[in-house]
This record gives C-alpha cells, structure tokens and sequence, in this order.
C-alpha cells in the first residue's frame, strides 16, 4: 500500500482493518486492547507504542513492507530491514537450493509483483523462446506468459489460464495492496486472445486444479505450480518472496520435462 508520508497512523490502521473487513470490536478483542483505545488510535486521539503497532499488524495480516510505513508514521524507526536478495545470506542459499533442487522441473522466484528474482536452469529454457523485449529486467513474468509477444500463442488453454493469474492478481492485491499490482492486473486483463487458443476450456473450473496446457516440440504440455514462501520473515525482501514451480500433470510431460538436458523449446 503506497502512502504519503503525512498520512497519521491511525488512519494506517484504518484503511488495513477495512482492507481486512473487520470490526473494531473484533480487532480490539483480538489484539488484546478496547475498542475505545483503538478508536481512540484511528481517530488520532491516542497514538500507538511500538508493541500496538506489531500487535495490531499481527492480527491484521499486515505485510512487512507496510508495517515498516505504519512504525514511520508513529515516530519510530522501521522495525524490519530490506536487503536485495543477494544480501540475504542464509536465505538467498535456501531460496537457491529449492530452485536447483526442483530440476528438471521449471521454478522460479518472483518478488509480490511477480517480478523475476532468480530461477533454475530449466525454467530458463522455458522462457528462451520469449520476446527479448520482455526479457529485459526487471522481468515479469506473468507479463512474460500472458503477453502476445511471450508464451500466449502457445498457451492452448489462453482464456483459462488467464482467468486464473488474473484472480491470484486479484487476491494478492487485495491481500497486500502492492504498488503496481492494479496496473498489472488492467494489463493481463486486456491481452487479446491467441488464435488458435482453446475456448472450450472453462475460465469458471477450480482454479486449484488449473494446468498450464503449453505447445512444444514434444507435443502439448500440461503443466501443475506450487507455491512456496518463507514463514516467520523478519525481512521485507524474504517476506515477498514467492517460489513457483511447474510439476509435470501428465506423464508424457513428465518424459518430456525429463528428456530434456539442454534445451525446452516450446515449438512456434
């Protein structure tokens, strides 16, 4: 949630309890303080000690980036730090194993906009045949799979897919209000529709079962993600980082993905 420096904390906290459609009583009792003292902190009438603040994030979900703005607007210093991922040590190995540890299957990481962080090899083939233009950094990678210059035209379920990046945009911007993600989400949204792609295809079906279908030269492709993230972050970095990555849904896929020591080239 981007905002301006004059914005109270209170008000902060507002806007993240209606965010997360919750009362005042509710928080209040909750986070373990009345709901006088909490309209009393809305209002501006009461301000926050550092402990309310993590207290009141806590159980509202807050993201680190943004309790860090909630800490600012209270007088105090920011109570997370923020370091590139290569300044993360521990973390930048773990994130690195899990990557290389997912060969031959594609991962990658990407940050709360799905910009590109890091990915293994394999996921690399997967994009090789991607538009240079959309290769420059920071890459995005919904933008690189939706767009008509990415994987789009050989996406044989296009409308499908689509519809289900389109709602974990959706859920990641209400979740977390991310600068940027709005415009992302306008953007997939007016992707035109490959030819040739499946319209039969329901964008209504489970979206917890939604496989990419891919065109390749070993045929058509299905492909399932999972999604790994870092509990109990204690850095803004870490706390946005995601790793995604493409399990083989078929068996043929999974001889394919397998087969495949130099090169995924999807077939134009």
């Amino acid at each position: 949630m981007t905002v301006a420096a004059e914005v109270p904390v209170g008000e902060l906290v507002r806007r993240w309890r209606e965010r997360r459609r919750r009362s005042q009583l509710d928080v209040s009792i909750a986070a373990e303080l009345s709901a006088r003292h909490l309209s009393f902190i809305e209002t501006g009438r009461a301000r926050p000690s550092r402990d309310m603040i993590e207290r009141l994030c806590v159980e509202l979900d807050i993201p680190l980036r943004d309790r860090n703005a909630l800490h600012l607007a209270a007088g105090f210093a920011p109570a997370y730090r923020e370091r590139p991922l290569p300044d993360l040590g521990v973390a930048r190995t773990a994130v690195e194993t899990v990557l290389s540890g997912h060969e031959p299957n594609p991962a990658l990481a990407v940050n709360v906009r799905w910009e590109l962080l890091a990915a293994n090899r394999s996921m690399q083939r997967f994009l090789g045949d991607v538009d240079e233009s959309l290769l420059e950094p920071p890459v995005n990678v919904l933008r690189a799979t939706l767009h008509p210059d990415g994987l789009a035209p050989r996406i044989r379920n296009f409308v499908q897919w689509r519809a289900h990046a389109v709602r974990r945009v959706r859920r990641q911007l209400e979740r977390t209000a991310a600068e940027g993600l709005a415009d992302l989400l306008a953007e997939i949204e007016s992707y035109p529709v490959p030819s040739g792609a499946d319209l039969t295809a329901s964008a209504d079906d489970n979206d917890l079962v939604v496989p990419m279908r891919l065109a390749s030269d070993g045929g058509d492709l299905a492909f399932h993600y999972a999604l790994t993230v870092f509990g109990a972050a204690r850095d803004v970095t870490l706390d946005e980082i995601a790793i995604e990555t493409f399990f083989p849904a078929d068996r043929a896929t999974a001889d394919f993905v397998r087969s495949q020591t130099e090169t995924l080239r999807p077939r134009g």
